[in-house]
């Protein structure tokens, strides 16, 4: 019999601030094995131009992956490396630290609604040394699924497969970016009320999801915006929509390793981040 995920525990996001004070919600799972490989969730969304306006000045990373996905808004992407993006609605941009990267990300209007995601990816210790890279991806290049029954699904990064018991064949599709260290998915849920995704994961991966409008069910148990559920491990995710639904759907494969985080630096050990913050002082990253 195929077995199908349940909610294991619920987490609310909390409202918290960073970069020259952009107001954020924020789910952070650092110390959280059921996270792995994701280590936070920060959404953007204010409707108010100083809640966002001061952006991400330059700042450093080390020993992580970071996904930002916009539904709405523009940011810039500028790092000691020379990348230069523009990140627009519906677009998404990546970036792997590995062993050091000054970065900034500034909004590029003073006015409007601003929507968006910052997703945090732990690097495997034998990635976190590795050079940086980034990329980024527009709206167009972002690959959609969509049929009156389960509504639209974007993915972001990595693939799914969608269970239908009356289809011969399981529906596949990949996303545009396939991250450096272990497999994962990032995939965005919009539905309408009734409408209802059945997708196959793998069985070994976690999988969590987090609503940031309506509602949705999963099993008997409702999820709201504003909240992340973690999942239990079956091969079946089943997800229906209680009304109009925005989610954003991770799975993963674990990264089995220790995790020491400080600030924008995520290593395995409290030496490696003493080093990486004596690096980052004594302009070892600008050398990179």
């Amino acid at each position: 019999m195929t077995s199908v995920r349940v909610v294991d525990h619920v987490i609310s996001a909390h409202a918290t601030s960073d970069g020259d004070g952009v107001k954020i919600q924020r789910l952070a799972g650092f110390n959280n094995t059921r996270f792995s490989p994701f280590l936070m969730i920060d959404e953007l969304k204010s409707d108010e131009s100083k809640d966002y306006v001061g952006g991400f000045p330059p700042h450093p990373h080390r020993g992580i992956e970071t996904l930002t996905y916009m539904l709405q808004g523009h940011f810039q992407h500028k790092d000691h490396l020379g990348n230069v993006g523009e990140l627009r609605s519906g677009g998404a941009q990546w970036m792997a630290a590995g062993r050091g990267v000054i970065h900034s990300e500034m909004p590029m209007m003073e006015e409007g609604a601003l929507h968006g995601f910052q997703i945090w990816i732990n690097q495997p210790a034998t990635h976190k040394m590795q050079p940086a890279q980034y990329h980024d991806f527009q709206s167009d290049s972002i690959a959609e699924y969509q049929n009156e029954q389960i509504g639209l699904l974007r993915v972001i990064s990595g693939g799914f497969k969608l269970h239908d018991p009356a289809d011969a064949e399981t529906i596949q599709t990949q996303g545009p970016l396939q991250t450096t260290g272990v497999p994962l998915s990032v995939v965005d849920w919009r539905a309408h009320s009734g409408q209802k995704v059945t997708l196959r994961t793998d069985v070994n991966h976690n999988a969590m999801t987090y609503v940031y409008r309506g509602s949705i069910k999963i099993d008997n148990k409702v999820v709201n915006q504003g909240q992340l559920a973690l999942l239990t491990k079956a091969e079946l995710l089943s997800l229906d929509s209680l009304e109009d639904s925005g989610v954003l759907i991770f799975s993963g494969e674990p990264i089995n390793e220790p995790v020491v985080h400080y600030g924008p630096f995520v290593m395995n050990s409290m030496e490696e981040i003493e080093q990486t913050i004596q690096d980052y002082n004594n302009g070892v990253f600008e050398t990179y």
